[in-house]
């Protein structure tokens, strides 16, 4: 196509005659989401019926196979597909996409017996998944299909059938799929939360599949952001305050951890403390005349943003972290700063 051609070719797709003044941009937005939203409570009220109990055997046909999740789809469905495959994959459920073009060209040799593939096909009658379904009937490997026909090609071979409810496409000429994709995600959504929880998926696995980016800064526990060891300003409970100032000087995190003869945290010494005590003897006096008892503390393997919730809520820059009573480390506002949890 020369440059010259390509203005013509998509006037041609254009009517001036229809089209929608500009200023309307924002009830047209509107009235797109609105079609969104009256569809997913569509798909919410199928839910009580057959859509809810071919979702529970979906569930227990996957959760029943050692294998993995096969999801595959083209066009809009694709996509949907791909993000499926991805959520699927990262919470927990070993899932990959496989294009219907590319099976029928060798990756159906990608697919186990153990397998289950998931298809998705707004119509059920896509030309391109027919490989793709002949296979896993030639193999009995178990197929779910997610389409809005049950008694189309796909949904008459599928062992198990999502069928969605035939919904208003936000387009205007109800061609565009919008509506329906957004159904078609939203269900595939529920299926990776489904199989999330019923798996007893943890945030530290989240982690292990989440290393980079905001989420993982989110999922960091702290256990991953403390000072341990040497690096926790500590003072034992016969200590003088004269100890606690240098101890608190050296590590600069403002406080000082006070510990009793088992070694549990018995009390804090906070900037604030001393300021409370500040006077011609306080060098000579006992720790345990100053310390505040009771300090609070969080278990090591406690979110990071937990952490960072419970020093905004009471007012505090540092914590120690405790395990059966005992100092393990100690976390400052700072490092939940510099780790990106804010």
């Amino acid at each position: 196509m020369t440059p010259s051609a390509a203005p013509a070719l998509f006037d041609e797709a254009f009517d001036p005659a229809v089209a929608r003044d500009a200023e309307g941009a924002r009830e047209l937005g509107l009235r797109s989401l609105s079609l969104g939203i009256n569809a997913l409570q569509e798909v919410t009220a199928a839910f009580d019926g057959a859509l809810g109990e071919a979702f529970e055997r979906a569930v227990d046909l996957i959760l029943g196979t050692g294998g993995r999740v096969i999801v595959s789809g083209i066009g809009k469905s694709g996509h949907v597909g791909r993000k499926l495959a991805a959520t699927l994959a990262s919470t927990g459920t070993h899932a990959f996409f496989v294009h219907p073009t590319e099976a029928s060209h060798g990756d159906l040799g990608m697919i186990a017996r153990d397998d289950v593939i998931l298809a998705l096909s707004w119509s059920g009658e896509t030309a391109e998944l027919s490989d793709l379904v002949g296979f896993s009937r030639r193999y009995s490997i178990p197929l779910i299909a997610v389409t809005r026909n049950a008694a189309s090609t796909l949904g008459k071979a599928a062992d198990v059938v999502l069928e969605l409810p035939r919904v208003r496409e936000s387009c205007p000429h109800d061609l565009a799929p919008t509506s329906s994709s957004l159904i078609q995600l939203a269900l595939g959504d529920a299926l990776a939360v489904t199989l999330l929880e019923r798996r007893g998926f943890t945030s530290a696995r989240f982690h292990t599949l989440h290393p980079g980016g905001t989420l993982a800064a989110r999922l960091k526990t702290v256990q991953h952001l403390m000072h341990g060891g040497s690096e926790m300003p500590l003072v034992h409970e016969d200590a003088l305050m004269s100890e606690v100032l240098i101890e608190m000087a050296a590590r600069r995190y403002g406080c000082v951890g006070v510990t009793g003869p088992d070694g549990r945290l018995v009390g804090i010494v906070t900037d604030g403390d001393l300021r409370r005590h500040m006077g011609p003897a306080i060098l000579a006096t006992p720790v345990h005349r100053v310390m505040t008892r009771d300090p609070i503390t969080l278990e090591p393997h406690k979110l990071a943003h937990a952490a960072l919730e419970l020093m905004n809520r009471r007012l505090i820059t540092a914590v120690f972290a405790v395990a059966d009573g005992r100092p393990v480390g100690i976390l400052h506002i700072h490092d939940l700063l510099r780790a990106g949890i804010a």
